[in-house]
């Protein structure tokens, strides 16, 4: 299933990682870049490799946050060992970039005996430039889902939190990672996890343009993104029936049928309701 929540965790703070897996998370994320200061990589890269070889893979989805440049190929050195499900790159502004990442990820795999291609990527659009070139990102090897880094491009694009242009820049990684065949997007980071009420929202709202994870920075927000991106009840039931519903107007030699509400259902909705089921 694709996880709804991502958990930063610090790759510096033994104690959290210690918790990481007991938080309700679909996945973690080991932080190396931001969350650690940079006295502190050295020890953050030697914790979160200790703590990976420790999972037994049974937990949530194990992805780190890599740094940039040449500090990220020491930290794939580190890390690069089972039950590693992926790295988040971040500061990625071109499909170049990510596809020469993929492609030295294989020697480390072939060295540690994962299965080649086993490791995924997950980019980070959070510079001006990334967006403009965010299908050739989404398009690179081994790229699994995006994930918007609203904060640092805000800032770039000198936007505030709350523009009105928002819904158009999101979008943009939503018809990207359709484009790609790729899975859908993970949602911004909110700083804020004392209004759960107001995330939730914000979240739904995400969730009804077609995000499907989003990045937790704190607990308290993983139950909020775990009930907010899944289907609630009345989808599923929807879904349900509009399959059954289809399946015999197929057998009745019919490509189209209305449902119980008289609208009319034809293969692009039976495809929007497989996707809820699944």
């Amino acid at each position: 299933m694709l996880p709804r929540s991502y958990l930063f965790v610090p790759g510096d703070r033994d104690d959290m990682l210690a918790r990481a897996g007991t938080r309700g998370a679909d996945a973690v994320i080991v932080d190396l870049e931001d969350a650690v200061a940079p006295d502190s990589k050295a020890d953050a890269r030697t914790n979160a490799s200790r703590w990976i070889a420790a999972q037994t893979g049974d937990g949530p989805e194990i992805w780190v946050r890599i740094n940039p440049g040449p500090a990220g190929l020491s930290d794939l050195a580190a890390v690069l060992r089972r039950p590693l499900r992926g790295l988040m790159l971040p500061k990625v502004n071109d499909g170049v970039t990510v596809q020469l990442i993929a492609e030295a990820l294989e020697p480390f795999e072939e060295a540690d005996g994962l299965e080649s291609g086993s490791i995924e990527l997950l980019p980070i659009v959070e510079t001006p430039l990334a967006l403009l070139n965010v299908f050739a990102i989404a398009s690179a090897p081994r790229v699994r889902q995006l994930m918007l880094g609203s904060i640092d491009l805000g800032a770039a694009l000198g936007v505030s939190p709350d523009s009105d242009a928002w819904p158009t820049l999101q979008l943009q990684l939503v018809v990207a990672s359709a484009a790609a065949g790729i899975e859908p997007p993970l949602g911004p980071v909110n700083p804020d996890f004392d209004d759960l009420e107001k995330l939730e929202a914000e979240t739904r709202r995400l969730y009804g343009m077609g995000y499907r994870s989003r990045p937790a920075i704190h607990p308290r927000q993983v139950e909020v993104f775990n009930d907010a991106l899944a289907p609630t009840a009345a989808e599923v039931a929807w879904a349900v029936h509009v399959l059954e519903e289809y399946d015999q107007a197929l057998a009745a030699g019919q490509g189209t049928f209305k449902d119980a509400r008289g609208n009319m259902v034809d293969e692009a909705v039976v495809k929007a309701a497989r996707r809820i089921l699944e």
